[in-house]
């Protein structure tokens, strides 16, 4: 996923994750569902109240022409940059420096949609958000707008937290000798070895940890693996 950092006025950096082309694809698809759906129901309703309405040309171009003309429109104006599709999928439209668009910003990306969607099937708009690199077709390029994904983003980082005990002291600053890629690992051998009981494993690990960390534990080599690992989430979280 392509992202890009953006600076607000009090001079904090934002990092704003792009939505990817599937997910605007996975989007545009849900929203013509949804479209179709609609038609099809008012044809129905409009075949059940046929005789009524034989002259009504006006009022059969105003139901089927005008909500699936309007609707990414009045949807990203009315729930803040986003249509059922878009809401489905997690994304929605900003402006480029991750602001809510203005009222015109909707209306230049709406009128180029016709341009760089409907004449071209999409092509158009595919080409330009795979070489612009911040997620713009020409309607977004013209309204300087994007459209960004707003799925929770866990790292691996975050996949290593554990939860410490209040005034938790550490007993080893060489666990910083570790990456969060080589702890990860740890904690996975270190767990299983413990679901198996499997006490070769935590040995040679305790060793193996004990020598790269250049420390004599002074636990079992069990509590010591949990301490090291514990120990790696005090000093990363400070």
């Amino acid at each position: 996923m392509d992202n890009f950092q953006i600076e607000t006025a009090q001079n904090v950096r934002i990092q704003q994750n792009v939505a990817s082309l599937g997910d605007r694809l996975l989007a545009y698809l849900v929203d013509a569902l949804i479209i179709i759906a609609y038609e099809l129901m008012m044809l129905f309703v409009m075949v059940a109240l046929l005789e009524t309405i034989q002259n009504e040309t006006w009022l059969l171009l105003l139901v089927f022409g005008l909500p699936p003309f309007l609707y990414h429109l009045l949807f990203e104006i009315f729930w803040n940059g986003r249509s059922l599709g878009k809401a489905a999928l997690k994304i929605r439209v900003v402006k480029i420096d991750g602001s809510t668009p203005s009222f015109s910003a909707y209306i230049i990306r709406w009128l180029l949609r016709f341009i760089d969607i409907t004449l071209c099937s999409g092509s158009i708009a595919v080409v330009t958000i795979l070489l612009n690199g911040k997620g713009q077709r020409l309607g977004d390029l013209a309204a300087k707008t994007t459209v960004i994904s707003e799925k929770e983003q866990i790292s691996l980082h975050q996949t290593l937290l554990v939860d410490l005990p209040e005034n938790y002291q550490p007993e080893y600053p060489q666990v910083r000798v570790f990456s969060d890629r080589e702890i990860q690992q740890i904690k996975q051998m270190y767990r299983k070895a413990k679901f198996d009981s499997n006490h070769a494993v935590i040995l040679s690990l305790s060793k193996r940890i004990a020598e790269v960390m250049e420390v004599e534990p002074k636990e079992r080599p069990l509590a010591f693996v949990e301490k090291v690992i514990t120990d790696y989430n005090f000093y990363t979280q400070q």
